[in-house]
């Protein structure tokens, strides 16, 4: 058991599964971070390539690096929470092992947590904030606002993160809903916590062919589960915001959701507009009338 002072103050997670070609350089980019004081955890999902051997390679070489192999695959959001078992850090940073963290990416984000111990987690790669600079603290409240009601926050990856484990803890972790894990945990962190805003240039993020988040772009259902996921998020009783904004959110969302249903039927397949129909539970005439009467609020 180590030692609480001998505990990092950060635990980077680097979960693969069939990573070879890109595992090296994720790794050499964690270890080359000016904040030294931090493990990095590789958990392998029972990869068919040589990403384990590659993870092996390195711990051997650096006593900062810890390398595990699920007995059978777990999939990304559990692998994921497997990772944050085994961390003992006081923050959880995520780094997929097809994409890459900056030099400073940790010190800018572990002293943006420190400088708000409030927050129970925070999220870079934001665009420029025209009326504050960055870091700056969103109560829970004022998170649900900047999402819904102006430049947007609940769709930054994991790699965009840095989470309190407590807080990661104290909302369960990651829910596993495939494509929407990310994006329900923003909304459960920021239903209790609040979030640190940060800048961009602190991590690198790869787009690929063998990318699952590819599939959204050939799957017109997927776009389609996050507006849904988001009115279930403002449905729940641990919504920080009062009866009058989630009500304006919630028309949003649902002007969103008929906006594109009408859009997949008139631009891809009317097979896949009438399962999203039944999904929305919305009947046709609404489906156009909510498109028609666009509030001039948003």
């Amino acid at each position: 058991m180590m030692d609480a002072n001998e505990r990092p103050m950060v635990s980077v997670l680097m979960t693969t599964y069939n990573r070879e070609k890109y595992l090296a350089i994720a790794v050499e980019s964690v270890l080359a971070s000016t904040y030294t004081d931090f493990e990095l955890i590789i958990v392998d999902d029972q990869s068919k390539d040589r990403s384990y051997e590659i993870a092996l390679e390195y711990a051997e070489k650096d006593s900062r690096v810890r390398v595990f192999r699920n007995e059978k695959n777990l999939g990304d959001y559990p692998n994921r929470n497997k990772a944050a078992s085994l961390a003992h850090g006081k923050y959880l940073k995520y780094v997929d092992a097809d994409d890459m963290i900056y030099p400073t990416g940790l010190q800018v984000m572990v002293s943006g947590m420190e400088k708000f111990p409030e927050a129970g987690y925070g999220l870079s790669t934001m665009p420029a904030d025209k009326m504050r600079p960055y870091p700056f603290l969103l109560s829970p409240e004022e998170a649900y606002k900047y999402h819904y009601f102006g430049p947007m926050l609940f769709h930054r990856a994991p790699l965009s993160s840095i989470i309190k484990k407590e807080a990661f803890e104290s909302v369960g972790g990651f829910s596993g809903k495939r494509y929407l894990g990310d994006f329900e945990m923003w909304h459960n962190l920021s239903s209790k916590y609040s979030v640190v805003l940060m800048a961009q240039g602190v991590i690198w993020y790869r787009e690929h062919e063998e990318q699952e988040m590819q599939n959204n772009r050939t799957d017109m259902t997927i776009p389609f589960k996050y507006l849904k996921c988001a009115e279930e998020m403002l449905l729940k009783e641990t919504c920080p915001l009062d009866e009058t904004d989630r009500n304006r959110a919630l028309r949003k969302i649902k002007w969103n959701q008929a906006r594109y249903i009408l859009g997949v039927g008139k631009n891809h397949s009317v097979k896949i507009m009438k399962i999203l129909k039944k999904e929305s539970e919305m009947g046709y005439y609404e489906i156009i009338q909510r498109v028609i009467s666009k509030p001039k609020e948003w």
